[in-house]
């Protein structure tokens, strides 16, 4: 009996062609999102592309391609609609706010990537955005290549553990969040004397508080240290300027 089209993509997955990078990136995101990282394997990655799992590797070169894949797509989605600010202080307080918020929306793959230099376009752009304003800063040749990669760094680091204490097990990351009010607040007072002191506001201190914190004295020092000041006035060098409202 003639096998039809249809009988033959029930058989065999998608048509040729219908399997394209943009859509297995997307399918491994909402894969990674549903089952985390323990779910995201091929087998489970072909079932959701109803392909089998060896036409991936016609797209992408192992599985570690496909996750700096992943980790482009992440940034992408995150300085979608950056707007142009006029204020270099504020460019770089958007771009680490932006991917901060994108990470902890995709977790298990921001665990996953966060660390990685993909060297594609999505970072590549944002490269050359954070540079532009580090350079509007006044910083020049290596030192503005190192100012940048501090800022990177910080970005992705603090924000990526973040996703990664959210892409654990909830048992696991309830245990550790209750270690802050139960062996911390435990605490003898002459063995720990300075935890002691603050043994009742150290379980008070929420993600987005530390967060906020560790940005507010990053974009200090770097206003004090910058030769331009910012454009705007609200972060003025040598003072405590504070990151801006837009969040």
């Amino acid at each position: 009996m003639a096998t039809t089209p249809a009988s033959r993509r029930r058989r065999g997955g998608l048509r040729r062609g219908t399997l394209t990078p943009d859509r297995i990136v997307t399918e491994s995101l909402r894969l990674l999102d549903a089952q985390g990282v323990a779910g995201f394997s091929m087998p489970n990655l072909g079932r959701a592309l109803d392909a089998d799992p060896t036409a991936v590797y016609r797209h992408f070169a192992s599985k570690d391609d496909l996750v700096l894949a992943i980790a482009d797509r992440l940034i992408e989605e995150a300085m979608d609609d950056l707007p142009a600010h006029d204020c270099w202080v504020e460019t770089i307080i958007d771009i680490i706010r932006r991917q901060r918020r994108t990470y902890l929306a995709h977790p298990a793959a921001a665990s996953l990537s966060s660390f990685r230099t993909t060297g594609r376009p999505a970072e590549m752009r944002v490269v050359d955005r954070l540079l532009g304003a580090v350079m509007a800063a006044g910083f020049e040749g290596f030192e503005a290549a190192v100012v940048y990669r501090a800022l990177g760094d910080f970005t992705l680091g603090f924000c990526g553990a973040e996703a990664a204490l959210l892409a654990l097990p909830e048992p696991l990351q309830t245990a550790d969040r209750a270690a802050w009010s139960q062996a911390y607040r435990a605490v003898d007072s002459g063995e720990y004397p300075h935890i002691w002191r603050v043994r009742d506001e150290l379980p008070l201190v929420a993600e987005d508080d530390i967060f906020e914190a560790i940005l507010a004295i990053v974009i200090t020092g770097l206003c004090e240290r910058a030769p331009q000041p910012c454009t705007c006035g609200a972060h003025p060098g040598g003072s405590a300027a504070q990151p801006g409202a837009a969040r």
